[in-house]
């Protein structure tokens, strides 16, 4: 279609060159993975108790460094003195996550669930749906997900309502991660569970009501170990197609056979490495308008199923994704994190299939070409430019890495940019799950917030100095510099640095004052709700944003804002960090301007719309013209 949009005077981040890689390079990507194929078929030789130290601990060393060196060129400024409180108790949460553990030390004891903030009612504010998990055998505690109904009240204390009885959404499996969205295009925000064996889509049908309609709806119940999953419109037909990760073919026979040990402990959980890959899965969206929703298993042929070339095994062990079009060619991409095995990066061939590039990107591996233990993972335009940042949580002893786009006019080209930028050697001792980029401070700045903790509890009497709870990690983004600072719990408040068994995360204005709250799960412990209390006087907008077709809540969409000279650029996505997602509207923060020079945004589809300038520090619902 011609280039329509406007001119507000703005900075164009689609304008730039790229498109889709054809090239990528399949012999160095054969090369580089029958390499790692090797290495780990000779630790598999070792003894296994060593083998499983290794794992646990990740001693660093020369191979797991990230190219560069921080910053020493400029002089770097602290962050503002922000509180998070944790209100769970007075809010009304109450859940707790069931890993399931009685002593047999089973895989997915250890991952933990996610959590969503999404607004399931449609009015306005953020409700919560806890994942949950369950024991083994058949005598085990029939223990469901948690759905907390949002009934804060303007200006009054953050409050929450256990609405789990009678919302169809009390069936017992042990649950893993959640995808929310709009399948159907009636305004209702539908839920997807995934887990080990077990896969559950339901329609809502407002009032707190959900209907199981996986079957019906041609999405199998079982999948094998499922995980992460993202509702994105990959065809752009205007409806919401369905992405489905997996991490590893797992049953309690294959862990029994695996058997892994430590030294002096006896049993413990096993090595991802010691388990056969998997394959993703990807579900378009057949629903006719008005309709009961259909999916049509679109996998075969699509290009996402990746094998190694050493054996022919399936290569994936998937535990996040990121929706997010790379090249600004109007199509969704897929960046997929993996675990010990490199990650994955789809781009869209505009024809129902995807090439998976991403040794060619730069994104595979770390600088050295080894892969590492991807967890969580979140995209964003994190500065003053069109660069697109890729933050990924990483093993204990593993950096968080941090790919940012470069300047190319005929191919992606990513550099991890973590060590430069702050956000790698401050993280390195920390086991990263939870992810994702906020503006917590309301400068008009992405921050970034990590969700920690170990997988062994016993890990203290291997190593000492590592703890199997740990605590947060939030760095603020100075802007320039190394543009992450560490914060302090005397900058944040001590709540959000308790140590904890970290996994799931996600944020979401709770209490609609202006600012970010956040939610953390634990593994096998209480789930977490921190209020953000900051009192900087920096001013803000919350944008919500309605399509006109089946994607109601736009997701793929992009809010830029023009503020002070500065283009704010943000995505509408609610896939993020690990398992879990966040809320769909949009927070700018608008530091000490108090209004904005021009607005604007690009739907789903392309179409670009102007948006009158609205003033500060409100809500505003921006709906897509026809």
């Amino acid at each position: 279609m011609p280039d329509s949009r406007p001119n507000l005077g703005l900075p164009d981040p689609w304008d730039g060159p790229g498109g889709p890689m054809e090239g990528v390079h399949e012999d160095e990507e054969a090369s580089a993975r029958a390499l790692q194929r090797s290495i780990m078929a000779l630790l598999a030789l070792g003894l296994l108790a060593v083998g499983a130290i290794a794992w646990w601990s990740r001693a660093p060393g020369a191979a797991v460094r990230a190219a560069g060196s921080p910053r020493t060129d400029a002089k770097v400024s602290r962050p503002p003195s922000v509180r998070f409180t944790d209100v769970t108790t007075d809010c009304g949460v109450r859940f707790v996550h069931a890993n399931g553990a009685a002593g047999d030390k089973f895989l997915p004891e250890t991952m933990g669930a996610g959590v969503a903030a999404f607004d399931m009612d449609g009015d306005g504010d953020a409700d919560l749906l806890f994942v949950n998990g369950r024991g083994w055998g058949r005598d085990a505690p029939a223990t469901t997900a948690a759905l907390y109904r949002n009934d804060t009240r303007p200006g009054g204390p953050m409050r929450f309502t256990d609405v789990t009885a009678g919302s169809g959404l009390e069936e017992s499996l042990h649950g893993m991660g959640v995808a929310c969205g709009d399948m159907d295009g009636d305004g209702l925000v539908d839920v997807l569970l995934t887990g080990v064996g077990a896969n559950r889509l339901w329609r809502n049908h407002g009032h707190g009501r959900f209907e199981d309609v996986t079957t019906a709806a041609g999405i199998p119940l079982d999948t094998g170990w499922s995980t992460a999953a993202a509702w994105v419109d990959v065809d752009r037909d205007g409806d919401l197609d369905l992405f489905l990760a997996h991490y590893v073919e797992w049953s309690p026979e294959v862990d029994r056979r695996v058997n892994t040990t430590l030294p002096g402990l006896g049993r413990a959980y096993g090595q991802p490495w010691s388990y056969t890959g998997t394959m993703p899965r990807l579900f378009l969206n057949e629903t006719p308008a008005g309709g009961a929703p259909r999916f049509r298993d679109a996998t075969e042929g699509s290009g996402l199923r990746v094998r190694n070339p050493a054996n022919g095994q399936p290569l994936a062990k998937s535990l996040a994704v990121a929706p997010i079009d790379l090249n600004d060619d109007g199509w969704m991409d897929l960046v997929v994190a993996n675990d010990t095995v490199q990650n994955m990066v789809f781009t869209n061939r505009h024809d129902g299939t995807f090439a998976e590039v991403g040794v060619a990107a730069g994104i595979a591996f770390d600088a050295y070409g080894h892969p590492r233990g991807a967890m969580g993972i979140d995209v964003a335009r994190f500065r003053d430019d069109d660069a697109l940042g890729i933050a990924i949580g990483n093993f204990a002893n593993e950096m968080n890495a941090l790919y940012v786009s470069q300047p190319s006019r005929d191919q992606l080209v990513f550099t991890d940019e973590a060590m430069p930028e702050g956000l790698g050697a401050a993280s390195r001792q920390l086991l990263k799950f939870g992810l994702f980029f906020l503006d917590y401070d309301l400068d008009g700045r992405l921050d970034l917030l990590t969700a920690n903790g170990h997988i062994e509890e016993q890990m203290e009497r291997l190593q000492p100095e590592v703890r199997y709870r740990q605590p947060a990690q939030l760095f603020w983004n100075a802007g320039s510099g190394p543009a992450f600072v560490p914060v302090e719990p005397a900058e944040a408040g001590p709540d959000l640095f308790v140590p904890r068994v970290g996994r799931g995360s996600a944020c979401a204005d709770f209490d609609r004052d202006g600012d970010p709250d956040v939610v953390i799960t634990q593994c096998g412990g209480p789930a977490v709700v921190l209020r953000n209390d900051q009192e900087t006087g920096h001013h803000w907008l919350r944008l919500r944003l309605v399509g006109r077709h089946g994607n109601t809540g736009a997701i793929g969409a992009w809010v830029r804002a023009r503020v002070g000279g500065k283009v704010l650029a943000r995505h509408v996505m609610p896939t993020r960090s690990y398992l879990s997602q966040s809320e769909l509207p949009v927070h700018l923060g608008l530091g000490g301007a108090t209004r904005v020079e021009g607005l604007q945004v690009r739907w789903p589809d392309g179409r670009d719309q102007v948006v009158p300038v609205p003033d500060a520090d409100r809500e505003v619902v921006v709906r897509e013209a026809p």
